[in-house]
């Protein structure tokens, strides 16, 4: 169900896309449902020029043919479509789940609107049951972690507890397409995000978090059966 549900949230996020407009391409499973589907009215004669947020997006996109433009050769972007890990009733957001997040926020915030498209168990009252990831570089790493376990316990969080992201076969450090480490903070509940995230941007060797906080305009949660669309 939940595999349908994204579907259906990226099948209703088509009607922001019109003829003509520069649209961000997001990172992870339902956004690729979204590039997949733009791919076909691509095929079927709409004209749009994509903006990828990872590699792996790209890679994606190419392969249905939707046509990419790099970031650096546009002034704006109409829509930016893009899932999320979780999202609150202020459509605050926690992403970074695939590792994209600091092209991913590049993107949202060049956007004029950002459509934020999840399945129903993305939605949540209190963020930071999903680990907020935290790109940083890899110099200090450590350093940098025991900063954003303090961020985390001066801010009020329930959770202190922060892991370098490994990958699950070689335990290797995952490494970003900037080149740089990730961070799982497992806040547990974040009870002050905009706090945490001022906090964040303070540490050094922080290049950036997994809050989106006032970038979404649009969410649409899929259902098994069609799609709930909420606007800010």
């Amino acid at each position: 169900m939940s595999d349908l549900a994204k579907l259906n949230a990226a099948q209703a996020a088509l009607t922001y896309v019109k003829d003509g407009m520069v649209v961000g391409l997001g990172t992870g499973s339902t956004s690729a449902h979204f590039v997949r589907l733009l791919g076909e009215r691509v095929r079927q004669g709409l004209r749009v020029k994509g903006v990828p947020t990872s590699e792996a997006t790209r890679n994606l996109a190419e392969q249905v043919g939707v046509p990419l433009v790099e970031i650096s050769q546009v002034t704006t972007i109409d829509v930016d479509v893009d899932g999320a890990d979780e999202v609150d009733p202020r459509f605050r957001l926690i992403k970074g789940g695939g590792g994209a997040l600091l092209r991913e926020k590049i993107v949202a915030a060049a956007s004029t609107r950002m459509v934020v498209i999840a399945d129903e168990s993305k939605w949540v009252d209190v963020l930071g049951a999903f680990p907020l990831p935290v790109e940083v570089t890899r110099y200090g790493f450590a350093l940098t972690g025991q900063r954003v376990r303090d961020a985390l316990i001066e801010t009020g969080c329930v959770g202190d507890e922060v892991i370098l992201r490994t990958s699950g076969k070689s335990n290797e450090p995952v490494i970003t397409d900037g080149g740089n480490y990730i961070l799982d903070a497992h806040a547990k509940a974040i009870a002050k995000p905009g706090e945490l995230a001022d906090a964040l941007k303070r540490i050094p060797g922080v290049v950036e978090h997994g809050l989106f906080l006032g970038l979404a305009r649009t969410v649409i949660i899929g259902k098994a059966v069609g799609a709930e669309i909420k606007e800010s």
